[in-house]
Formats: structure tokens, sequence, C-alpha cells
């Protein structure tokens, strides 16, 4: 019998002393449950993703010496498993060490090297050229990192050709919707093909765009899920696996939708923040439903205590609106603080009489308001130390309809990658969790949306209503469908193609907005990355 600790944990990129002290602690916590060997996640000494950290010498040489010093400081406990970044005359390699009684008994490097999405390792590392099999506790078992799980052939097939019982894949599989049921499918395919259990450790937490979800697992050679660890925050599970048998701690299933896209985005904005050295947040509170949602989420993460938020109406603000968001402000008992931009509008529009003169108001105007308004939220974070929340979702960002340096400003934003339609059903199922009707009033949810930079504005005057407008920016951002391929769909053509080309023309005002969680397939960002001067206009028509 050989009994596997799974170590999903929570490291933190480029804090190599505290993430040896982190393995340290959890190893010491797998010793004493009597494990053989701690599995941690992949480039657990680094955190993941390094980026261009290591194409600085200096940093792999230190991340090197962490992974000696975990080996020293481990002395005498269970033998661990860890990701590192490993160096030889070949270049720089995405590698697994094994580490007992002191030393660094074994490495292996990554062969599969991601280069899609948010991933482009072949930037960095060069691939691995063999399989690293290891003897534990009278067991064989086989070293793999993520991407290497992900499609049949190499290290798998040596190791299916080894007959390895049991193959440890370590993993930075980042968060997006339906990503649990993929690597569940991975894994039971490559333990069918190679005949072996799958001891799949993944990381947890947010590093900028990213969120880690952890649900590590342990798949029988049957393809079976025989184990799994929690998911959105760590976890040890202890596993005993002999012959065809294993045996672990039982723990809750893993939430289904919207509760896990709550979840990471929870997890999300409280790494981005902590993680960044900020103890407070502050946004503006409109009475809309974006900014309810991002203000209770910011409270489900960080405490009230941690929340501010500023009300800023204007001539064209319902007083309804500033009812509704003293009403959020209310029920998460968090500090409020009004501050009216009427008379500062007025001075703009003062001094731009005579340049402006002999045209027509209109979108300069408009922006002007959300401008102050972003300018006064960046003065509470001067002031205060606060960071600043974003309120935007995916659909505004999609189409332009955000004001850059006005409600684009900010220093996270945490519904970025969250359309609008989904908005409302994290919105229905938070209120449903209670207390008594929820945080967030009726009235906003059944409001129509409205910017309230003009006179009776809604959102419908500029874009369709958003249960069209979503399926469209879906198909387009997310599927990379072509707009004829949409509109042969069932879509108005004309609609697509107005909507296609509201996406390509906001492309420079994403490309300067804050960071946000990904939650989707496709991001905006760095998953998703398009030429800002770009001429080429797709045709809906067939």
């Amino acid at each position: 019998m050989v009994r596997i600790a799974l170590g999903q944990i929570d490291p933190s990129v480029g804090d190599l002393e505290g993430n040896v002290e982190l393995m340290t602690a959890w190893a010491s916590r797998a010793t004493e449950a009597g494990a053989d060997v701690v599995v941690f996640p992949e480039l657990a000494i680094t955190g993941y993703p390094p980026e261009d950290l290591v194409l600085r010498p200096a940093f792999v040489d230190d991340n090197l010496s962490a992974l000696e010093h975990l080996a020293k400081r481990t002395a005498g406990g269970c033998s661990i498993v860890t990701g590192f970044v490993d160096r030889t005359d070949r270049g720089l390699h995405n590698a697994a060490a094994l580490v007992a009684n002191g030393e660094i008994v074994a490495r292996y490097h990554k062969v599969k090297l991601p280069n899609y999405g948010v991933f482009d390792e072949q930037r960095t590392f060069v691939r691995g050229a063999a399989e690293c099999a290891v003897r534990l506790a009278g067991s064989e078992l086989g070293l793999s990192v993520c991407e290497d799980a992900w499609a049949p052939g190499p290290p798998f097939d040596a190791y299916a050709a080894r007959k390895t019982p049991i193959v440890l894949n370590i993993n930075g599989s980042p968060y997006h919707r339906g990503k649990a049921g993929e690597r569940l499918e991975i894994a039971r395919d490559r333990a069918l093909e190679t005949g072996a259990w799958i001891v799949y450790v993944n990381t947890i937490g947010g590093q900028d765009e990213l969120v880690f979800d952890g649900g590590s697992m342990v798949v029988a050679p049957d393809g079976t899920l025989r184990h799994r660890a929690a998911m959105f925050r760590e976890d040890l599970l202890i596993v005993d696996i002999e012959g065809d048998h294993s045996v672990a701690e039982d723990r809750p299933d893993w939430p289904d939708e919207p509760e896990d896209i709550y979840r990471a985005l929870e997890l999300g904005l409280g790494d981005y923040v902590r993680k960044n050295g900020f103890e407070e947040v502050v946004l503006g509170l409109s009475g809309g439903v974006d900014s309810a949602f991002v203000a209770v989420l910011a409270v489900d993460t960080l405490g009230a205590a941690s929340v501010r938020a500023l009300t800023m109406p204007s001539r064209y603000s319902s007083a309804e609106s500033t009812e509704d968001a003293t009403e959020v402000a209310h029920r998460l008992r968090i500090r409020l603080d009004e501050v009216a931009i009427d008379d500062v509008f007025s001075v703009y529009l003062n001094a731009l009489r005579e340049p402006f003169h002999g045209t027509e108001p209109g979108l300069a105007e408009e922006n002007i308001q959300a401008r102050i308004r972003g300018n006064l939220l960046m003065a509470f974070s001067n002031r205060f130390g606060s960071m600043v929340l974003a309120t935007g979702n995916k659909s505004e960002y999609a189409v332009g309809y955000a004001t850059l340096y006005g409600d684009m400003a900010g220093g996270f934003a945490p519904i970025k990658d969250v359309p609008k339609t989904l908005v409302y059903e994290l919105v229905r199922w938070r209120n449903a969790q209670g207390p008594g009707e929820g945080p967030i009033p009726h009235r906003i949810v059944a409001k129509a949306p409205s910017a309230e930079l003009r006179p009776d504005q809604k959102d419908t005057d500029s874009l369709p209503p958003y249960e069209q407008l979503d399926p469209i920016i879906e198909a387009y951002v997310v599927e990379d469908r072509s707009p004829e391929e949409i509109a042969a769909s069932g879509d108005d053509p004309d609609l697509v193609e107005r909507v296609v080309q509201l996406i390509d023309r906001a492309e420079y005002k994403r490309r300067q907005a804050a960071p946000g969680i990904k939650i989707t397939p496709k991001a905006f960002g760095r998953d998703r990355r398009m030429p800002i001067t770009n001429r080429y206009r797709p045709d809906a028509s067939p």
C-alpha cells in the first residue's frame, strides 16, 4: 500500500521563501498523517504562472536554491513531489522534483508545453525528452506535469508500456465554466489508456486574471472517480492505494453553476486584493445591478469593514437609484459616502462652452460625468489606500459600452468576464442564500439597466437587449464563429454585423482596462489577443 497526500495549496508567484514555508508546513501535516509522499502542484516553488520571471537568471537560481532549502527543511519527513523551474544545457524546464531524505532524488521535465489561450510556455521553456518513474513504499510512481495528461502520447505511453501502477500529474489548471468536467474526462482517458491510477493535483488561488479552483482528484484504472479534494479552498486529501482498492476521507460534492462561478469570483478577488498588499476596496455604487453585485461580492470576500462605496449622483440620476444604492449599503453594512458631481460637471461644461460652441451635446458630455466619478474614486484610493473596483461586465466591455478613465477606471474589474445575463443569474442565486430576501433589493433587479448620463436613458437606446446581445458575444468572442455562421443560426444579419463591429472597434478600450477574473473559456486580455489597428471587417451576409 502507498499513502499519498494531495497537497492542494495556494502559493504566491515570486514568493519563493513563503512557498517553501507553506510546503514545509503541509509536508509536516502529511507526515503526521502517515503519508509516504505529499504531492504539490505545478511550479509550486515559484507560483504559477511565473511568466517572464523565469527569463531572469537570478530568479531561476533562487528557485533552485529554494528547492534545495525545501529538501533540507523536510528531511526526516515524508517524500515530496513538487513543481519548480529546472535548468539544463538545453534550456529551462517546467519540472517536477522528487525530494526525499533531504535530497533531490529525481527530476522530471514536462514534455507537452501548451501554447494556446492563456498559456505560452513554449516562449520560456523547452520540452522534456523522457518519462521519469520513481519507487516509493514498494510501488512505482510516474511523474507528469499538467498538459502532459491532456492528450495521448508521452509520457503516458511510456508509463503504459512499463505498466506503472500510479501516475502523478501536478497541475496549474485555471478555472473556467465547465473546466472540472473537462479535467475529469482527461484523467479518465489517461487512466483507461495506461491502466494506472491517476493522481491529479491542482493548485488553488487567484493570480492576476486567473483563478485556480483546485478540484484535485484520484481516478482509478477503470476510469472511475474515486476521490476528490475540495474546490476553491486549500485541502490535504490523504489517499491509500493498494492494487485496485483505495480509501480516503469523503469530501463534499463540487458546487454546480452558478455557485461555482461565484466561488471563483470570490477567490480571484480575495487573492488579488490581499496578495497585492491592499486591505480595503472602494467602488462606485450607482443603484444598478452591476455595482450592487460587485459590492456584495466584495463584502462576502473581504468583509464589510474592508469595503467602502461612493454614490455620486448627477442631474440625471433618479431618486430611486440613490435610494437603491443607500439600501444596498445598509443591507451590507458598509460605509457609503455621497459626493454629488453636478457642481463639478457644471464647471466642465462652462470650461468647454466656447470650444464646443455650435455643436450638439452628446457623448462627450455623458462621458465627462463618468470620468468625474472615476477621478473621485481614484482620489479616495490615493487618500485611504483603497483599491478601486471597476464594476463593468463582459457585455459592456465587449461592445465598448463603457467609458475609458471613467467607469473603466480601477485596479481590478471582478466581473469583467461575466456577461450581463449571467450577472442577473448570479444575483438571483446570491439573494436566495439570504439573509432574508438577500442583499440586493428586488427593485434593482427588476428595473431596466441605465447609465443615467442623459435624461431617461436606457441601455437599450444604444444596444440590443442583453438576452440577444450576449449569445452573439459568446459566439463571436468565445467560439470564434464568423458573423455569417452566427446569422445562419437564426440571428438577424444586420444585428450580428452591428454587434461584431462594436466588438472590433472597442479593442483599444479593452487593452487599457483593469485586469479581471477569467470565468469563461475565452476572456478579454491575455486569453484573446486581437490587434488594435485592424481593418478586417467580417460580413454577416451569406
